[in-house]
């Protein structure tokens, strides 16, 4: 089968899916509203608000290491000044990934905060104008793994085998098994959700950095992130191996050693404060 049928395929499943939790009611809302120029804090918050449980995990997430705030954020309409609606947005529709992971694979969350974090501080180290919502693109770049064991199950038990039997990465062990990877059945989910091209891209691409990319920077970083904490042993990306760094996406971040010597040192005490907040999200 080519990929592109397997891609028509599985975004006809995923319009059904079955076994993810479905969308909180305000996600459907909250798409609408932001893209409305005139739109204020105050009115988003109020939408959140009615919904308890959902202002009480969007409050700890936001006040969660990888994004890492000085001081406490107590409300939404700080949160949304912060971090903008687009993070926000974004954190809602994703909610249901991250009770997944939480439920199902603690370690492909620990891998996921992880990435978040890492990509936070290259970002703010690169100077780009939303670390915070490339902090996010760190935490979802892997939801295709969620959406395969989810949706897929018998796959993903074959492609556990697979991985195992040929010493091969999961990726290539997707691919080999459904015609299609992860970071492709992520972005499709993500257009579906109607998430931005900025998350959607590096989703999509970060394991494959191209010339003809509109977020080179942002998929850059997802992918130096994701090998990094791979190579730090935080959590799991479903195999044991860490990939080699693209050199395009070297030459986009352009760090010295100095840089990456601080990085690593800003990591080592992130990840235990990252395991703290990865047990207590289970709670």
């Amino acid at each position: 089968m080519s990929t592109d049928l397997d891609t028509s395929l599985i975004r006809n499943r995923l319009k059904n899916v079955q076994s993810l939790p479905t969308l909180p009611p305000i996600a459907a809302k909250l798409n609408k509203m932001v893209e409305d120029e005139d739109i204020t804090a105050a009115a988003i918050e109020a939408v959140i608000a009615k919904d308890q449980a959902m202002t009480t995990k969007l409050l700890k997430i936001v006040n969660s290491p990888f994004f890492g705030f000085p001081q406490r954020i107590s409300t939404i309409s700080n949160a949304i000044v912060l971090l903008g609606f687009n993070v926000i947005r974004t954190l809602i529709v994703t909610s249901s990934i991250f009770e997944t992971m939480q439920s199902s694979d603690i370690l492909l969350w620990e891998h996921s905060l992880g990435c978040a974090a890492c990509a936070g501080i290259l970002a703010k180290r690169k100077k780009l104008k939303s670390p915070e919502e490339v902090s996010t693109a760190g935490l979802i770049h892997d939801l295709g793994k969620v959406v395969i064991r989810a949706e897929f199950p018998e796959k993903f038990v074959e492609i556990q085998k697979i991985v195992e039997a040929e010493q091969i990465p999961m990726r290539e062990a997707e691919i080999k098994c459904i015609g299609i990877g992860h970071a492709e059945i992520g972005s499709e989910l993500a257009k579906l959700w109607n998430l931005p091209q900025r998350l959607i891209e590096p989703i999509k691409h970060h394991h494959d950095i191209n010339d003809n990319l509109i977020f080179k920077d942002i998929t850059a970083i997802i992918h130096f992130s994701d090998i990094l904490v791979r190579g730090l042993g935080f959590g799991s990306g479903g195999d044991p191996w860490v990939p080699d760094l693209d050199e395009k996406a070297w030459k986009i971040i352009k760090i010295g050693k100095n840089d990456l010597k601080e990085i690593l040192e800003e990591m080592d005490s992130k990840i235990v404060e990252l395991q703290d907040f990865a047990m207590e999200m289970q709670k």
